[in-house]
């Protein structure tokens, strides 16, 4: 069974509770045996005047009704413990993969990300899981522990008469040969209704995320067709699936029962003859029409079975996505050195033999055209990605060398689009330093100039932000990230078009925070304003991927090149109006 723990990505101790789980199962249909076999011995006492036994004896049928009782009540300890054993385990593990998928998640390179929409990875962690918590709980135990069962079943009736226990199971193969032919169809229906269910997802997300764009030009409703195409073929898939599966299930389930027809014809052909008692006939009888139970639970899980590669290939394809890895060793220095570094995008280049020095508490402004990669070295140097070529240091050490989260504790951001979680502000702000106290995230708020407009919300920094912060302006998000990153105090700063979207007022109030955040900060700054950047100690110059002017602005402005050019079409703007 090892290799059902790697089809299923079980932990350790899942795997263990899944064994727990099968014998728990077993033991339930076991013990389902006990009302049975006293219902037989109940029957046998009654009718064994007529069989030309003795009478009737009262004391014996007293006892069978004790023993009824008895068996009724370990049934339902025996159902209780299964419940505990395949449910409530299956969810604790449901709970752990998703934890496991999330933990991956955040180890993978962002290049991962730009092959992987946010519906199909929600997918994973939600439906996927969903998918694998029913199999661990409603399919595979109860499928095993039937295949015992019906074994060990099979094997008792041999002893009392093997003409007939082999009328009873002689349609079991040709049940199951029905399905297994019919599980390439099968498997072919499900990739295609997970393939629709994925794209229902992505116009689902399209559709929310778009809704300003939606409102605004009249595609609301049923003329928005990409959204009404989607979800018409999840629908039409699932209809196909539906009917084949039935189809299906129906054809074994009336050749299996057929069974029951067998062994009544034949067992009357016996009896005719003399060749089988009455009472062994009756319990046949009887035990035939508990028998399919299982075994057509069993048929149906087999669906099921047919479905687990179609939902574990998502998650194998996920899981074994190699992460970055590194050590935790400490850095002598915040010095940043890229040599001859060329990153690609999906086979297209977008940064090109760059190399640059970035001296440790020096201010370093990144500038240039739209799209020529000013971004993507703050990302490079950030190891969100690994790059093809070349060599990024920090502090002498190659970045690869360094695990994500090594790295990250010498490195604070503050992004363009700022991303706050749908908690308290407190807690927001936290997340530069989980553990810091109130007391010092109240000050790093208050010198990111937010405690004025925090202690104004309804309850102060208790207050819930609502999703991606949508309660603030965005000058009030921007300076909540500024007081994240000013509360994690690293010693290298990222900032990424800090200020390009704000208002004056909100310009300013930004600009001071970032004045306390970068103060003794070997700081790298990404912008579009040159004249925010002018007192720099050094700036680099991009243009298509690759350094094509280095110095201050004294020094870039007198050698007249895409600086000087640049700088001067904003002067001229500044003066624009409508």
């Amino acid at each position: 069974m090892r290799h059902l723990q790697e089809a299923l990505f079980l932990s350790d101790k899942g795997y263990a509770d899944l064994k727990k789980a099968i014998l728990a199962c077993t033991l339930t249909n076991l013990a389902m045996l006990l009302p049975f076999c006293v219902t037989v011995m109940l029957f046998a006492e009654i009718l064994s005047p007529i069989a030309g036994g003795s009478d009737i004896q009262w004391n014996h049928i007293w006892m069978l009704w004790g023993a009824g009782l008895v068996s009724a009540t370990l049934v339902f300890f025996a159902a209780k413990n299964d419940y505990r054993k395949t449910y409530i385990a299956s969810y604790k593990e449901s709970n752990t993969t998703r934890l496991r998928i999330a933990e991956h998640l955040r180890k993978l390179p962002m290049s991962f990300f730009n092959t992987k929409d946010l519906s199909a990875l929600t997918t994973n962690m939600m439906a996927d899981c969903s998918s694998m918590e029913s199999l661990l709980s409603s399919t595979i135990p109860p499928l095993i522990a039937n295949g015992i069962t019906v074994t060990l079943t099979c094997i008792l009736l041999a002893f009392f008469d093997w003409r007939l226990a082999l009328c009873v199971f002689v349609t079991v193969p040709l049940a199951f040969l029905i399905i297994w032919l019919s599980r390439k169809r099968q498997k072919k229906l499900f990739e295609t209704q997970v393939d629709a269910k994925l794209a229902a997802a992505d116009q689902v997300q399209e559709y929310l995320e778009g809704m300003k764009i939606i409102k605004s030009c009249g595609l609301a409703g049923a003329r928005f067709s990409a959204l009404n195409e989607a979800l018409l073929a999840m629908k039409r898939i699932a209809v196909k699936v539906e009917m084949a599966v039935g189809v299906f299930m129906s054809s074994a389930s009336m050749v299996l029962q057929a069974g029951i027809g067998l062994t009544i014809f034949v067992g009357a052909w016996l009896l005719t003859r003399g060749q089988i008692a009455l009472l062994p006939l009756l319990m046949f009888l009887l035990m035939v029409t508990r028998i399919y139970g299982p075994i057509l639970a069993i048929l149906a899980n087999l669906s099921a079975l047919l479905n687990l590669n179609v939902v574990t290939s998502r998650l194998r394809t996920l899981l074994t996505t190699p992460v970055m890895a590194g050590d935790g060793q400490a850095l002598a220095s915040c010095d940043i050195v890229m040599d001859h570094v060329t990153f690609a995008y999906n086979q297209e280049a977008v940064i090109k033999d760059f190399s640059c020095t970035i001296p440790e508490g020096s201010v370093t402004a990144l500038v240039g055209p739209s799209g020529s990669g000013k971004s993507t070295i703050s990302k490079l140097i950030a190891r969100f990605w690994d790059v093809q070529q070349g060599q990024i240091t920090v502090g002498g050490r190659d970045i690869k060398t360094m695990a994500p989260e090594s790295l990250m504790r010498y490195m604070s951001f503050v992004f363009q689009d700022v991303t706050l979680f749908n908690d308290t502000v407190m807690n927001n702000i936290r997340i530069g330093n989980p553990a810091a106290t109130d007391a010092q995230v109240m000050a790093a708020a208050k010198a990111a100039y937010c405690d004025e407009f925090v202690q104004q919300l309804p309850e102060g920094y208790e207050t819930i932000l609502g999703e991606n912060g949508s309660t603030l302006s965005g000058g009030e998000r921007q300076r909540l990230s500024i007081a994240r990153a000013l509360l994690k105090n690293a010693p290298i700063i990222l900032l990424d078009e800090a200020t390009a979207s704000l208002d004056p007022e909100n310009e300013v109030l930004v600009q001071k925070a970032i004045a306390t955040l970068v103060a003794g900060k070997t700081v790298i700054i990404i912008a579009h304003r040159l004249r925010t950047v002018a007192s720099a100690d050094q700036i680099l110059v991009l243009d298509d991927g690759k350094l094509v002017e280095q110095g201050t602005h004294d020094d870039l402005m007198a050698a007249n090149g895409l600086y000087h050019k640049l700088y001067q079409i904003q002067q001229e703007s500044l003066g624009w109006a409508v």
